[in-house]
């Protein structure tokens, strides 16, 4: 088993498993740490748990309990499968809410609400969305409680305090994207707890606290292309992207061209714009 932690933060982590154990081989106890939701995104296993066995397909989700011993088998699957997987503070999971025997079910089927949110985890995951790995992880948590409890959340109104709130917490992520922020960063400046401010943050303002970092500096990133002669790979880190190839491929993403094919396109418009100027 290969496991690759990709996110750690205070109320949630994300790890990449990756087991590469084939029939025959002799299982072993574990014990889960924490509560943790575990969505398999490739291959099957089996899994025994509280005296229940259960066979997970590509799009089961694995359920942890704390303290709750399990063994995996493979006797009767193909060889190798994978698990994006989430592990949940108490805080988080009192927050979240539901039955409380949500998270003693051992494992969910695939679920068609569960299985497009898996994949779009996996997605934050490589890189490939301008959601947060840790938003995607409250919401995936958020959305097996409810698939599991057969519980539907009532909307409930906006307050004027709460909508300030929200303002208020974009303009500061708005000053500072240069800067590493995550969601209990952004949080904490809300004064709220991350599950409660993600919910709030995209239901006034229509994206999430992630979404909205990533287009400011992208905003950012797209003046000075047009108005600076920076490098390009100075850009991606000025403005708060820690990796070249993710501002490139995001920035084509937002805007249909290269880094490279939007200054020249920027600057080609100016030129055509001071040659007008000059003939009249």
């Amino acid at each position: 088993m290969v496991r690759t932690t990709l996110l750690k933060h205070r109320s949630i982590s994300v790890s990449d498993f990756r087991c590469t154990a084939t029939p025959g081989e002799k299982p072993f106890t574990e014990q889960f740490a924490c509560h943790s939701v575990s969505y398999v995104r490739k291959g099957s296993f089996g899994c025994q748990s509280r005296g229940r066995s259960f066979d997970l397909v590509t799009g089961s989700v694995l359920v942890g309990f704390p303290g709750d011993e399990y063994v995996c088998t493979h006797d009767h699957h193909i060889c190798g499968d994978e698990c994006l997987s989430f592990f949940l503070e108490p805080e988080l999971v009192e927050t979240i809410g539901g039955r409380a025997d949500a998270w003693r079910i051992g494992a969910a089927p695939p679920l068609p609400e569960l299985m497009v949110l898996g994949e779009l985890a996996q997605t934050a995951a490589d890189g490939r969305s301008d959601i947060g790995l840790d938003e995607v992880g409250h919401v995936f948590a958020s959305r097996f409680v409810d698939a599991v409890s057969d519980r539907t959340r009532k909307a409930a109104a906006i307050k004027t305090r709460d909508r300030r709130r929200a303002v208020e917490t974009a303009q500061w992520i708005e000053a500072n994207s240069h800067r590493p922020i995550d969601l209990d960063d952004a949080a904490n400046q809300a004064g709220l707890s991350p599950f409660h401010f993600l919910r709030l943050f995209s239901k006034v303002l229509g994206v999430t606290p992630h979404q909205y970092l990533v287009r400011s500096r992208l905003r950012h990133a797209a003046r000075l292309l047009a108005d600076e002669d920076i490098a390009i790979t100075d850009i991606a880190y000025d403005v708060g992207f820690q990796d070249l190839s993710n501002f490139v491929r995001t920035f084509h993403r937002a805007a249909g061209a290269s880094p490279t094919a939007f200054r020249d396109a920027a600057r080609g418009k100016r030129k055509i714009l001071q040659e007008s100027l000059a003939l009249n």
